[in-house]
């Protein structure tokens, strides 16, 4: 990008409207005491697209600390291997921290550190957003708190230690389900009590307006490079776009850039589990029994939800992906048939991660492993010259212990 191109594109789409609602979903449902504190949060992040230092020092961190652009590489064996189309991956582990949770992190990081609040509080649920904002705290000399899910700790243990390495206060959640879905309960609960001076470093796209917006503007860059890298290197645009869906971060970084090329289809993975039948999943579109629109953590969106409204526990190999919800913007783009979501069970992404790691010697984290899986299912179904990318979302040294422990494998 050139120094009078702006990081983050502004008005790039048709939603949010000005009430934060992308169709019939997103919005604000939140306690009254937080209105305040988001709309400041909205002037101050309007503030900052329009300014050009901010723009260009954001530029220069994900070009010079983060490491962007983030390669897109040719999966020549894999493609070989399943046959049908050829395979490209944006490579979202080669970023600093390993996934493309810094982006998000970054750059909100700078935007708390302009609005004066020097506390932050975020939530992880596989860590890679903790350690992003552990990291981006450290960077920028900001106080930095991290909720998760005793459970998420007990199965990523080297995440981690990595915030606390970086001098984050690691909070265990032991209510609920232990996971994702309590730990934003608590990361929340802390920003309501602490509102004047923490600043909420929200990892996905999700919450109250204008949260889902900010994420997907900063992860767009996703989407932004692979597009010019696809063209440039490729010679033409991907007939497919793959990325796994748990609050739906790195699929609207990647969606975002071709949400208007009708002749790419956009495909976005949830966490298929044990199976639906099994009920012990994340697939919030793919089971109609449960997955209904409602409100958690102040959006509307999909919800798994009994028919009381409570919500149900999910499960998945993928501690990212365990999540009850996911973001408004995903809910529009399937109600407007523009992207389509499908499922990967823990054992079809155990098998692409392993797959992935032997043929092209990537080894993926669990999460990008569900959108490996699709591309292993809808390869051989296509015709050779057609072009199939994957959002590489980052690497799977965090869930090594996980892949042992599901393997069987002896150490």
């Amino acid at each position: 990008m050139t120094n009078n191109t702006p990081y983050i594109p502004a008005n790039t789409a048709d939603v949010p409207d000005a009430r934060g609602y992308y169709g019939d979903y997103g919005g604000r449902f939140v306690p009254e005491t937080l209105i305040p504190a988001l709309d400041e949060l909205t002037t101050a992040y309007d503030s900052a697209l329009a300014d050009p230092a901010f723009q260009a020092r954001l530029a220069a961190l994900q070009a010079t600390y983060t490491g962007r652009p983030t390669p897109i590489t040719y999966a020549e064996r894999l493609s070989e291997h399943l046959g049908g189309a050829r395979i490209y991956l944006k490579r979202e582990d080669l970023a600093h921290t390993g996934a493309h949770k810094i982006n998000n992190a970054l750059g909100q990081a700078l935007l708390a550190q302009r609005m004066g609040k020097r506390r932050i509080v975020a939530e992880t649920g596989a860590g890679q957003h903790g350690v992003a904002t552990a990291t981006a705290s450290a960077l920028l000399g900001l106080e930095c708190h991290v909720y998760m899910g005793s459970v998420d700790i007990a199965r990523q243990r080297p995440n981690v230690f990595r915030m606390k390495l970086l001098g984050a206060d690691v909070i265990p959640v032991d209510s609920g389900s232990k996971t994702l879905k309590d730990a934003i309960n608590e990361a929340i609960r802390d920003w309501v009590t602490n509102v004047r001076t923490t600043y909420y470093l929200l990892g996905s796209a999700l919450g109250p307006h204008p949260y889902p917006l900010m994420v997907r503007d900063f992860q767009s860059v996703i989407g932004i490079e692979a597009r010019a890298q696809m063209l440039d290197q490729v010679g033409r645009l991907p007939d497919v776009c793959i990325a796994c869906v748990g609050g739906g971060s790195n699929a609207i970084g990647l969606f975002h850039a071709f949400r208007d090329d009708d002749n790419v289809d956009l495909i976005g993975v949830e966490a298929g589990g044990r199976g639906i039948a099994s009920g012990e999943h994340a697939a919030r579109f793919a089971d109609p029994d449960i997955g209904r629109p409602g409100v958690l953590h102040g959006t509307r969106s999909f919800v798994l939800q009994d028919t009381d409204g409570q919500i149900k526990n999910t499960h998945s190999v993928s501690a990212g992906l365990d999540y009850a919800s996911v973001g408004p913007e995903h809910a529009h783009l399937r109600h407007m048939e523009r992207a389509y979501y499908t499922l990967a069970t823990d054992e079809e992404a155990l098998n692409a991660f392993q797959v992935l790691s032997q043929q092209e010697g990537i080894i993926p984290a669990l999460e990008s492993a569900h959108a490996v899986a699709e591309a292993i299912k809808r390869a051989p179904t296509m015709p050779p010259d057609s072009i199939i990318l994957v959002n590489l979302s980052g690497r799977g040294d965090k869930d090594l212990d996980t892949v042992i422990k599901e393997l069987g494998v002896e150490q």
